[in-house]
């Protein structure tokens, strides 16, 4: 396949309705992505397999196979493509049940054009600068324990092997580049999840709680993720 020279990336479109399918590939492709439409969650998954792609827009609200179901069965494959829902359903438990499932994004329906091409364009380019950050770190030692963010693998303080998820590498990478530093919960949710409407930051807790667990040599006194009252999160690793 040639491309332009101004090419931004490919774009797996997955949306039933037909007249909105093709407005949006249309105005996708005159943004210069090359744009795969398909319309159901069977053609998506299969899509997925046999191409690659810098960005998946995903209808949620489709018969047999929905949208939720792909985007399992996607991370299932790749945890890193970035993925955004478009959706009818436009509820604060509807957004917070589309991140559980891994999406990176969400737009209620009906949206406006211009938006949703900013949101694909952020999402590409953050997911590229992630990529090639976590290329560029490699991996870090934290005591006894490694990091090998390329990998998305850890060793921990007693030397066992754990496959971390793509949100547990960005928000340890977050943390990483941060050292000494303290981190807002507001940052990090923004800077991870990216969400408009953002989870529960007990969701932060949680990950903090993993963290200690492979990396502190006494998690009930932490000497390198540390908690700070009322404000956020801060690594140390001297």
């Amino acid at each position: 396949m040639i491309r332009k020279t101004n090419y931004k990336g490919s774009i797996l479109l997955v949306e039933d309705e037909e007249s909105l399918r093709e407005a949006l590939k249309l105005n996708l492709e005159m943004e210069d992505y090359e744009v795969t439409a398909v319309d159901n969650g069977k053609a998506a998954i299969k899509a997925f397999k046999e191409e690659y792609f810098d960005c998946i827009l995903l209808d949620i609200m489709m018969p047999e196979v929905d949208g939720l179901m792909v985007c399992e069965s996607i991370r299932l494959q790749n945890e890193k493509v970035p993925i955004m829902f478009l959706s009818a359903k436009s509820s604060g438990a509807d957004r917070v049940l589309g991140l559980k499932k891994g999406g990176d994004d969400y737009l209620t329906k009906p949206f406006n054009l211009e938006e949703l091409i900013l949101r694909v364009e952020k999402l590409i380019l953050k997911n590229k600068k992630i990529e090639h950050s976590v290329e560029e770190i490699n991996y870090i030692e934290i005591g006894k324990s490694r990091i090998d963010f390329h990998a998305q693998e850890c060793y921990d303080i007693r030397g066992e092997k754990h496959m971390m998820t793509k949100k547990e590498i960005q928000f340890l990478k977050l943390m990483v580049e941060n050292k000494n530093e303290v981190i807002s919960r507001e940052h990090i949710l923004k800077m991870v999840w990216g969400f408009n409407v953002f989870p529960t930051t007990r969701t932060i807790d949680n990950f903090i709680m993993t963290y200690r667990k492979y990396f502190e040599e006494d998690p009930r006194n932490p000497k390198h993720f540390l908690s700070i009252r009322g404000v956020g999160y801060k690594f140390m690793n001297n």
